[in-house]
């Protein structure tokens, strides 16, 4: 069986997420399949952002016929619709089998014939996109909820951002939580500590994905 490089990418939203969790689980998954790992890319980043400092440093570092792993759409992907279609065009681009281990179809692209890989890129290219779709709602229920937070701790008359002073910085950490942006992202966009970040979550009762 002929072996494949592969580039294993782990992502999770927020600082206080383990990013590598599914490491061992993706490593595991790669020795079962005779996969040849060549780096594993792993970073604390919203999946709402194409730009994102590893993914970008996969996607050229990556070569040909290399298989791209994940361990679910949603770790690649939380993006509107539009910018997942340029996200999977890069991909395409540079050569790559996306490979989800949570998404079987995707398997058979390790080592199918042409014809087999060509059938199933049809099928997997829309369960992909029905996939990520998913995850975007998903992400904007949860903006939605983070709004209703807002709106119950207004509602109580508590005062959103805690112990912060600053009503601007109160007011940017607001916008970014409906950006999905992760918790050290928020905090130096905001310039406040992270402390204070978690202070507005835990009085809005939200905690991202």
């Amino acid at each position: 069986m002929r072996i494949v490089n592969t580039r294993i990418y782990l992502r999770a939203s927020t600082i206080e997420q383990d990013a590598s969790r599914a490491e061992e689980l993706l490593l595991s998954f790669c020795a079962n399949h005779n996969l040849n790992v060549v780096a594993c890319y792993v970073e604390n980043y919203t999946g709402t952002q194409l730009a994102r400092p590893k993914l970008s440093q996969l996607l050229i570092e990556s070569c040909q016929g290399e298989i791209l792993l994940v361990e679910s759409v949603d770790r690649l992907s939380r993006l509107p619709f539009d910018k997942w279609q340029e996200l999977k065009s890069i991909i395409n681009q540079k050569g790559l089998r996306l490979v989800v281990a949570d998404l079987p179809t995707t398997h058979a692209l390790m080592n199918g014939d042409e014809l087999t890989n060509n059938i199933l890129s049809i099928i997997n290219n829309m369960l992909l996109d029905i996939m990520a779709t998913m995850a975007q709602l998903d992400n904007d229920k949860r903006k939605e909820r983070i709004k209703q937070g807002q709106e119950r701790a207004k509602a109580a008359g508590k005062v959103i951002g805690g112990r912060s002073k600053n009503p601007e910085i109160r007011e940017r950490l607001v916008s970014y939580f409906e950006k999905g942006l992760s918790v050290e992202d928020m905090a130096k966009l905001a310039g406040c500590s992270v402390a204070t970040v978690y202070r507005v979550k835990k009085e809005l009762k939200q905690i991202p994905v």
